[in-house]
């Protein structure tokens, strides 16, 4: 099986210091939505793996979450994409919970729901928490400069290992490129 992992706010859709509250602030990133498409086509299964806190600071409740995860969803049903499963954390960091990325809690989570080790398994955020989560389990990081990703990346430290490109899309063309074999000359 060939999984990956995404980051939700600044990889999907646009990010917001004072977070997704509603489904109406819920806006892809340009190209995200089809990039998932084409990770579909290519026999990906795509599994979300975000931070909410916003629920632990009472700034939204789980049906509000349900509704923006809804609407993530059926825009990405509308372009022909699917979003297998969607992990979240809904505690605050003070929590000191496991789920809560950098952990590797929900990382867990997939593996296991998934029965899959997930060494090799790409990651995809913005941020250094996105990043540090899937390194500690095997994954390998990939770091987009939507959202967050500048500042992730200006401010260094990044997992041995880290690719970083500008937006979901390209991360996506690089993962195509990577499995498409080689052709060779045959004699004739």
């Amino acid at each position: 099986m060939k999984l990956i992992i995404l980051d939700r706010d600044g990889v999907i859709n646009q990010d917001s210091d004072s977070f997704i509250k509603t489904p109406a602030e819920w806006i892809p990133v340009p190209g995200s939505l089809q990039a998932i498409a084409r990770l579909n086509q290519a026999g990906y299964r795509v599994v979300v793996s975000t931070n909410q806190s916003g629920i632990a600071r009472k700034l939204f409740d789980m049906v509000t979450l349900n509704a923006i995860h809804q609407k993530m969803h059926v825009s990405a049903q509308a372009v022909g994409a699917a979003i297998e499963a969607i992990f979240f954390c809904p505690h605050a960091a003070n929590d000191n919970c496991d789920c809560r990325k950098p952990k590797p809690g929900m990382l867990h989570a997939i593996s296991k729901r998934f029965d899959v080790n997930l060494k090799g398994v790409p990651i995809v955020g913005d941020s250094l928490r996105d990043l540090q989560s899937g390194f500690v389990v095997g994954c390998v990081p990939y770091l987009v400069l939507t959202g967050k990703g500048k500042i992730t990346h200006s401010k260094g430290g990044l997992p041995p290992g880290t690719t970083t490109f500008d937006d979901l899309a390209s991360v996506v063309d690089h993962l195509l490129r990577l499995a498409i074999p080689a052709k060779t000359d045959s004699a004739v």
